[in-house]
């Protein structure tokens, strides 16, 4: 499954040099050049790591860096910025920043550090449970195993893989494109978007879920653990 990286830099030169210069075979680099942009690309889910200036036209890079993290607090930002004084650095460390690197710098340092944190964050997720329940439900990624109400329930892996992303992405509206690209990675060039329905529907009726794994009109699908 390839990794997601977002680059938020309104400089368009240096943001399309960053994006050749960390996308591999195994990552995704998406470029962005304001906060808007950014904002609707981390709400259609799955990011793995975000470079972010702090002069963007549309606002302050730290101000949105606080906005990611009061979301999502284990999303990993670098922040990549020419302001570089003691002060700046540490106003942005303080602010939650994971890493930050002050321009010009070194692109091959800038790509050891990203490889680092990303590394450092797929240990973290390898040594976390992978056992996730409610009431209701007990998936159990490690065995792959999983049960509604305490009765086994058999998956194909395609629908192993997708329930995976729900859950790990619960409460995000993920798009129908994201889901596509993250399951059906065998290199096909194309895929029959119709394939993505039959497999919610199936994943649906398995596990009961007509009410968690909800239909975003227009956009995709989230899951709910709770439902109201």
């Amino acid at each position: 499954m390839k990794q997601l990286l977002i680059i938020v830099e309104d400089d368009k030169s240096l943001n399309q040099g960053l994006c050749k210069a960390l996308a591999s075979e195994n990552r995704q680099v998406i470029s962005c050049q304001n906060i808007r942009a950014a904002r609707e690309q981390l709400a259609l889910g799955g990011a793995a790591l975000v470079l972010l200036d702090i002069n963007l036209p549309d606002g302050n890079g730290l101000d949105f860096l606080q906005e990611l993290k009061a979301a999502s607090p284990s999303l990993p930002v670098i922040m990549l910025t020419a302001n570089d004084t003691d002060m700046d650095i540490v106003e942005g460390l303080e602010k939650g920043a994971d890493d930050y690197i002050t321009k010009p710098f070194s692109l091959s340092v800038l790509r050891a550090r990203v490889n680092a944190r990303l590394r450092q964050t797929a240990d973290a997720d390898c040594r976390s449970a992978q056992i996730h329940e409610n009431g209701k439900f007990r998936f159990d990624f490690d065995h792959m195993h999983f049960t509604v109400n305490g009765t086994a329930v058999e998956l194909s892996k395609t629908e192993q893989k997708l329930l995976r992303l729900f859950v790990e992405n619960q409460g995000n509206t993920l798009s129908r494109s994201f889901l596509v690209d993250r399951i059906w990675t065998d290199g096909a060039e194309y895929v029959d978007e119709n394939a993505l329905s039959v497999t919610v529907k199936r994943l649906r009726d398995k596990l009961d879920a007509q009410e968690h794994i909800k239909t975003v009109y227009g956009i995709g699908y989230k899951f709910e653990w709770s439902v109201q």
